[in-house]
């Protein structure tokens, strides 16, 4: 794999871990039409999700001090503690899925038609959601169901093509909470999953070269620094009421992958 494949494919991932138009959905096409790509496992995937979760901590990183401070000896009951209380719940639908279904979801990487389907799913998620009064709550109103569900949501968002961020959001928006808000709970979600990510794939690192290492690295800085900009943007497009465009790009890209595999690619 070159730097530049690493640097288009960081760019790809950066940008849309959080643009609600699924970054493993895109991911997966950029590397059909990138013949010298190539990774064990999904190891490549992860690295670039790392990348963007670095960014994660330090776009939220008074939210992400919250967190650590809810991890300190008689912390027990403080905003910090309940915030992880939230997380783990929102974070056991996922686990659930990956463990029940992991073989049947590393085999829709393989499948454009997947991708196709599932991007026109999102597209079709955003608009609905759209519609949805912005509510007012925050953080600290959320509650273990609001978690849950917004984490039953992240769950289907293993399937490449469905936006982790689109999902999670909207379902935060249909709870009733704010833009802001709904943002924030979807990007500090993303840790436990990405973090979870990593551990399931860590076997596929011995089987990387060291020179191939370079390319890893480079992919992690430019999906590092391109999220950093994404996150601001999806805020800024919630503010201003215009979330629901993302789904019309979902639709269009949903329909041409599959306008695609209908002319014999795969």
């Amino acid at each position: 794999m070159s730097a530049t494949t690493a640097i288009w494919l960081g760019v790809v991932q950066g940008l849309t871990e959080f643009l609600p138009v699924s970054s493993s959905g895109h991911l997966v096409i950029a590397q059909h039409f990138m013949r010298d790509f190539e990774q064990p496992g999904l190891l490549f995937d992860v690295v670039l999700h790392l990348g963007t979760l670095g960014a994660v901590m330090v776009y939220l990183r008074r939210e992400v001090a919250l967190l650590l401070s809810g991890l300190k000896p008689g912390s027990l009951g403080t905003p910090g503690r309940r915030l992880i209380t939230l997380l783990v719940l929102g974070t056991i639908p996922t686990v659930i899925a990956a463990l029940l279904f992991k073989d049947a979801i590393e085999a829709s990487f393989e499948k454009l038609s997947v991708v196709g389907i599932s991007l026109a799913l999102t597209g079709v998620w955003l608009l609905a959601t759209s519609r949805v009064t912005s509510g007012t709550r925050t953080l600290e109103h959320l509650d273990a169901k609001d978690a849950l569900f917004v984490g039953l949501c992240q769950s289907v968002a293993l399937v490449p093509g469905i936006s982790r961020s689109g999902s999670t959001i909207g379902a935060g928006l249909t709870r009733g909470l704010a833009h802001g808000t709904a943002a924030r709970f979807s990007f500090l979600l993303s840790i436990p999953a990405i973090l979870g990510a990593t551990v399931f794939n860590l076997r596929d690192a011995a089987l990387v070269g060291g020179d191939a290492w370079v390319g890893y690295a480079v992919g992690f800085l430019t999906a590092f620094a391109i999220g950093y900009g994404a996150i601001g943007i999806v805020i800024k497009f919630l503010e201003s009421q215009q979330f629901h465009l993302f789904g019309f790009y979902c639709l269009l890209a949903g329909g041409v992958v599959l306008v695609y595999v209908a002319l014999g690619n795969s």
